[in-house]
């Protein structure tokens, strides 16, 4: 059963993985083409919770994201924010940073703020078909093994 956090961010429509602690997500809004949310399936609302199983997973899955980023959209620079102000499970958003736009079809998006701190308030909220293209996209590009 998901979470209020993964229900927020769209699950399971904007699935891209998931692994045995971790759902990730496409970001409806959008402040850098690929920001996603990384969710702790655990019933937990503090960092410190997450079970050291869940930290185990969570050392797999970020090089997998970091691969998949790179290799869908290109970034120079990876942003993890644990914000949890307003979503009570624990949980990430992801944002590839880069200079200038990144393009995937007719999606086009700059980071506003590069270099500088991510904006969340210049996210761009997409379309369910520009979200569906995104996250069909980012699926491509997961991968199944990948070493350090």
């Amino acid at each position: 059963m998901a979470n209020a956090t993964q229900t927020k961010f769209g699950y399971p429509e904007t699935l891209i993985a998931e692994t045995d602690y971790w759902t990730l997500q496409t970001r409806p809004a959008q402040p850098t083409l690929g920001s996603l949310v990384l969710v702790c399936k655990e019933a937990v609302g503090a960092f410190g919770a997450v079970s050291p199983e869940a930290f185990a997973d969570l050392g797999r899955t970020i090089p997998r994201i970091e691969a998949m980023l790179q290799a869908a959209i290109g970034y120079q620079r990876i942003n993890y924010l644990m914000l949890m102000m307003v979503d009570p499970d624990v949980h990430f958003h992801v944002l590839p940073r880069y200079e200038g736009e990144k393009r995937l079809g007719d999606i086009t998006l700059a980071d506003s703020s590069w270099p500088g701190a991510p904006d969340l308030g210049k996210a761009v909220t997409l379309s369910p078909a520009e979200l569906q293209i995104l996250r069909d996209h980012l699926r491509t590009h997961w991968a199944t093994d990948v070493t350090e």
